[in-house]
């Protein structure tokens, strides 16, 4: 089965959160999302988007401290497991401990970091490429500089993806 590949280019990090959010509407629970871009690039920009589509409880924070959350759902849809892997170096095996293969039938679960870390917990899954274009930087934190454009790649991997709207969502 062939990748599916989006492009598109967001100019701010309120454009950021609106990906997340129109993202949000494709996702249901097992999904497994996979979020790669330096530090500051806007991986947890978007994720907060997706939360607020998929109607979490909770401010969406970047997880780098406590490896995991979830975020309950405030109504029917799947809850939102975002998890930051930076800190992980030992692949499956070390992300064994946060139990993602139980969590993901029921859940939305975002991972930043996950690439090359994560990808045997489903065939398919969304990837999320974020890079930052020329000119841009970062505050000392890693922080987006609240400016800057960045280059989205979304690639849906297997048969989940074949027949989705990413396209649109790139509108």
């Amino acid at each position: 089965m062939q990748d599916v590949y989006t492009q598109l280019t967001v100019r701010s990090p309120e454009e950021m959160r609106e990906l997340g959010r129109r993202l949000a509407g494709l996702l249901r629970a097992g999904d497994l999302v996979l979020l790669t871009g330096e530090l500051g690039a806007g991986k947890t920009t978007l994720t907060r988007g997706l939360g607020e589509g998929l109607g979490v409880r909770g401010a969406v924070t970047s997880p780098t401290f406590v490896i995991a959350r979830v975020h309950p759902p405030l109504a029917g849809g799947p809850p939102l497991v975002h998890v930051d892997a930076y800190r992980l170096g030992g692949g499956l095996d070390e992300m064994e401990d946060l139990d993602l293969d139980v969590s993901l039938p029921d859940s939305v679960v975002v991972v930043e970091w996950g690439e090359g870390k994560v990808e045997e917990l489903a065939e398919d899954r969304l990837h999320v490429l974020i890079a930052r274009a020329v000119g841009g930087s970062t505050d000392g934190a890693g922080e987006s500089d609240e400016g800057g454009v960045r280059e989205v790649t979304l690639v849906g991997v297997g048969g989940r993806w074949a027949h989705s709207a990413l396209a649109a969502v790139a509108r």
